[in-house]
């Protein structure tokens, strides 16, 4: 390797030359410095001549570092420095660079916050089922417009940083579904999903200060269905979808007989039927929970029928052999061919898959089936949630009815009836 060639130009001022770099139409230069003192040789490196060093400049450094040496500054040379202001540069735009993805994040519109990070996420985290309703949900009352019933426009929210979105913008959202029919329910719901795609932004530090829907009140509904079958309704039904479908008649019967939800059963593999000992493991429920149920007889009888695959085989596959996505149509056609719907708005009243679930408990509860057992067999996470069949408890009717009987089988004393005047 070449020695590099330095030039002196000036007492305690030497230049060489780039090979290659430019400054205009000649070579650009590099300016050095070097003196004594106390004995010992300074060297200071200066700079190029592109960033402004002359010779004239070049000279007037080295009286500089002459005199700071002299002033007790010891041997430190101008590259140290040199070296510091480089580092001190490096700080500072290393924190601008920090200020400046900081303000990117706080400017973040919601709409891009949702599409770029929050929605592959919880296609990871949550359940295909789920995170196709949040998107959904986004996508038609928060990312765009939407005109309502009433030739309105929803407002998006999407298109706004999510720091500018404040509680009153939620509330205008809730006026506007509700003037567009949208049930509590989706209301809520859409409330939810807004709360949680804030709450992630906030752990990843897109979003900081209060979340916006922690300050707007849900709206109330009671959303709990209380339909449930008779014995010849669901006799009628059961018979109605035979004859539509072999299959969607084997899911109607396990979700009737044994309490399973649709997902359940469309989830439900060879390895989970244990068919000699007539039971059906249900693994990673909803509640969480691993649950085994017993079959009944009509339960047995189809599924012994029927061809089984390998242990890891859906029970219930789709055509092409895929789990199968939602209830069928065909389920509803039966119900209309059967009436069950006639007549009736109120959804809480209408009969659906999930009827046939509801009907497994009541029917159990008003057979005198506690409620602790009733909410193990269907797998709720509290008992809170199997209260809701409490009043068909028959025990517990009679005991009301007979005290109440009593009470009123009671005279009033005298003494209840008199008035003290003081």
């Amino acid at each position: 390797m070449a020695r590099e060639k330095w030039e002196v130009i000036h007492k305690g001022i030497r230049i060489k030359k780039h090979p290659i770099r430019k400054h205009g139409v000649k070579p650009d230069i590099y300016y050095t410095c070097r003196f004594q003192f106390n004995g010992k040789r300074i060297n200071s490196a200066l700079g190029w001549a592109s960033d402004g060093w002359t010779l004239d400049k070049a000279i007037v450094r080295m009286n500089e570092l002459k005199e700071e040496a002299k002033a007790g500054a010891g041997i430190e040379t101008h590259r140290k420095k040199q070296v510091q202001a480089d580092e001190q540069r490096k700080i500072e735009e290393q924190q601008e660079q920090i200020r400046h993805e900081q303000e990117e994040k706080d400017n973040m519109h919601l709409s891009t916050y949702f599409d770029e990070i929050y929605f592959p996420a919880i296609t990871q985290e949550k359940k295909a089922e789920t995170a196709s309703t949040e998107e959904r949900l986004f996508r038609v009352w928060i990312k765009g417009e939407k005109k309502t019933g009433k030739n309105r426009k929803v407002k998006a929210l999407g298109g706004k940083p999510m720091k500018d979105i404040s509680p009153f913008d939620l509330e205008r959202l809730k006026k506007d579904m509700a003037a567009a029919g949208r049930a509590p329910r989706t209301i809520e719901y859409t409330l939810t999903t807004l709360g949680q795609i804030f709450r992630h932004a906030e752990r990843l530090g897109y979003f900081q200060g209060e979340i916006p829907t922690t300050q707007v009140k849900r709206p109330k509904y009671d959303n709990k269905r209380v339909r449930f079958l008779s014995h010849d309704e669901a006799h009628d039904l059961l018979e109605t979808i035979k004859g539509k479908s072999q299959q969607m008649y084997e899911m109607s019967l396990l979700a009737l007989h044994c309490g399973l939800r649709a997902g359940e059963v469309f989830s439900l593999t060879w390895k989970d039927v244990d068919l000699e000992h007539g039971f059906i493991t249900l693994l990673d429920t909803k509640s969480g929970k691993t649950r085994t149920l017993s079959m009944t007889g009509d339960v047995k009888a189809v599924l012994l029928i029927k061809e089984q695959g390998g242990k890891g085989d859906l029970v219930f596959p789709s055509r092409d052999g895929e789990k199968i996505p939602k209830v069928s149509k065909t389920f509803t056609r039966a119900v209309d061919d059967v009436g069950l719907n006639d007549g009736i708005d109120d959804r809480r009243q209408r009969v659906t898959f999930h009827t046939l679930r509801h009907t497994f408990a009541s029917w159990l509860v008003m057979a005198g089936i506690s409620l602790y057992d009733v909410k193990e067999l269907l797998g709720h996470a509290t008992l809170t949630m199997t209260e809701r069949y409490a009043h068909l408890a028959p025990e517990r009717n009679r005991r009301a009815a007979e005290t109440m009987e009593q009470v009123f089988k009671k005279k009033p004393h005298a003494e209840n009836n008199i008035v003290n005047m003081g």
